[in-house]
């Protein structure tokens, strides 16, 4: 396999092979699209729900667009007995949040035999728990913000952390739950408290780091571009900021020095297979800015289901680099197991 690293000018396929291979075009998939039955996970039950429910519709239409034969399931508790019945060739993930992409749906896939997209069960899990992915990120030398777990009740007693610092969900996407405390004399509110999803009664507590928000994209191993997220509409990259149109402005690539982008490229894999991610990921990075391209660079967090809905930055990145959302999810079909 050639380098890890996509260049900023050339796509994902001219980083996986070298440039003779590529203009001569020797990657062909190993399912023909119209003999491949694809079932569309979404939806589900978690706090994503309508995220999945979208991300699932764009999906379908791009594989509908590729020649496969597609059909779409929302997820509920007898998916099992759903998909015993639809026998599919491959089963596309799009479920987010809690059951999606902690595991749990992963040992469903896994126990019937049908190949998936994305990572697999233990990844999935390491991954969507915020302390123990940090745990390994760590270990693998990955710079990431001091946190500590707190109860509710310890966070109405006191400061956990000099303020600033985030406090967030341990186990949620989508910047489920997410709240700043900026300064000595700021508190929680109550009903934030009681709202907030807890893992173990508790909630992670995060050193804020300023600066920029950035995000770099892994398919088959390879980092793709860097993009940069604008909040417009928040101080930082909320829900809203997310999902709504108008709520942030993407840079893509990222206008950054080459040895900061390129340290986030080689950073991203570096977690990615860290975490034994499979398929595509998206890596989460704050960076902040202090010129001459120095500053402080930590991740923040690898999402193993990354977005597919029209304004999600993994189809975006990929479509920097090279390839439409529609060969997007036709490799991610292609590159589909079990044993992930």
């Amino acid at each position: 396999m050639g380098a890890a690293l996509a260049p900023r000018k050339w796509g994902f396929w001219s980083a996986m092979f070298d440039e003779e291979e590529w203009e001569e075009g020797r990657w062909r998939p190993r399912r023909e699209p119209s003999e491949t039955h694809v079932v569309v996970l979404m939806g589900g039950w978690s706090a994503e729900r309508e995220v999945s429910l979208s991300s699932g519709r764009a999906v379908a239409e791009a594989l509908r667009g590729a020649g496969y034969r597609v059909t779409e399931v929302d997820a509920r508790p007898d998916v099992m007995g759903d998909l015993r019945e639809l026998r599919p060739d491959v089963v596309f993930n799009a479920l987010h949040g809690s059951w999606g992409e902690d595991g749990k749906v992963q040992g469903v896939l896994e126990t019937l035999g049908i190949p998936y997209t994305h990572s697999g069960v233990l990844a999935s899990a390491l991954a969507m728990d915020k302390h123990l992915s940090k745990v390994v990120f760590e270990s693998a030398g990955i710079p990431v913000a001091g946190h500590v777990l707190a109860t509710p009740e310890e966070l109405m007693e006191g400061h956990p952390l000099p303020p600033p610092y985030v406090v967030k969900p341990v186990a949620e996407g989508s910047s489920v739950g997410i709240f700043i405390v900026r300064a000595e004399n700021e508190a929680l509110p109550p009903k934030t408290l009681r709202e907030m999803p807890l893992k173990n009664g508790k909630v992670m507590v995060e050193r804020y780091v300023p600066g920029r928000e950035l995000t770099c994209a892994v398919m088959g191993d390879v980092a793709l571009g860097v993009l940069e997220i604008v909040p417009l509409k928040a101080g930082f990259y909320d829900y809203a900021s997310k999902y709504e149109v108008g709520g942030s402005k993407h840079i893509c690539p990222a206008e950054l020095p080459d040895n900061v982008y390129l340290r986030i490229q080689q950073l991203t894999v570096k977690a990615h297979k860290a975490l034994g991610c499979k398929g595509v990921s998206r890596a989460d990075f704050r960076f902040h800015d202090q010129g001459r391209g120095e500053g402080e660079l930590v991740i923040l967090e690898v999402n193993t289901q990354p977005g597919m809905t029209p304004t999600s930055l993994m189809p975006e990145i990929a479509q920097h680099a090279g390839h439409s959302f529609e060969e997007l999810v036709s490799w991610m079909v292609d590159d589909a197991s079990v044993n992930r």
